[in-house]
C-alpha cells in the first residue's frame, strides 16, 4: 500500500510538474539538440586540429563509457588510447566531417530529456593511414546529460 501511495504521489508531482516544465522547457529540446551539435562541432573542430585530448571531451569520463567498432573497449583511458595508438600523425588524421546526423531526446517520465539517440556517417579526407584504415562509416551513439553536459556513453561506429 506504501508503495502504491508513493507511486501515485510522484505520478502527480510529474502531473503537477508538466505545465510549468512545458512552459519553461518548451525550448529545452531544441536547446539541447544545440548542445549536441555544439559538442559535435567542437569534437570535429579537435580532430581538425589533430587535438585527440580534446577530441575526447564529448565523451563521459567513466569506466562504463563504451566503444564499438572492430573490437570492444570500455572505459575513457581504453578509448583515448585506441584513438591515440590508430591516429599517430596528423596526415593519418585528416580532416573530419560529419553528415546525415540525427538526434533524437529521449524523454524520461517526467518529461525531460536527459539520454539522446545520435546517428549519422563520418568521413576522413586524409593522405595517410596507420592503424585505422577506414575512412567513411556511419556511427549511432548514445548521450547522457550530466553534471558537464551532454556526453557520449556509447559510441558504436563501423
Amino acid at each position: 500500500m506504501k508503495r502504491a501511495v508513493t507511486a501515485i504521489c510522484l505520478a502527480l508531482f510529474c502531473l503537477a510538474l508538466r505545465p510549468a516544465a512545458d512552459a519553461q522547457t518548451s525550448s529545452a529540446p531544441a536547446s539541447d539538440e544545440a548542445q549536441i551539435r555544439a559538442a559535435i562541432q567542437s569534437q570535429t573542430d579537435a580532430w581538425n586540429r589533430a587535438d585527440i585530448p580534446a577530441f575526447m571531451q564529448t565523451y563521459e569520463d567513466s569506466a562504463d563509457t563504451t566503444f564499438i567498432g572492430q573490437t570492444l573497449r570500455k572505459g575513457y583511458k581504453p578509448i583515448l588510447e585506441r584513438y591515440q595508438k590508430s591516429y599517430t600523425t596528423r596526415a593519418q588524421m585528416g580532416t573530419l566531417t560529419f553528415s546525415d546526423i540525427d538526434i533524437r531526446l529521449l524523454p524520461s517520465g517526467c518529461g525531460k530529456s536527459e539520454i539522446a539517440l545520435v546517428t549519422g556517417k563520418f568521413h576522413l579526407n586524409r593522405t595517410e593511414h596507420g592503424a585505422a584504415t577506414k575512412d567513411d562509416g556511419i556511427f549511432s551513439l548514445v548521450w547522457r546529460k550530466g553534471p558537464h553536459g551532454w556526453k557520449i556513453i556509447l559510441d558504436h561506429t563501423s
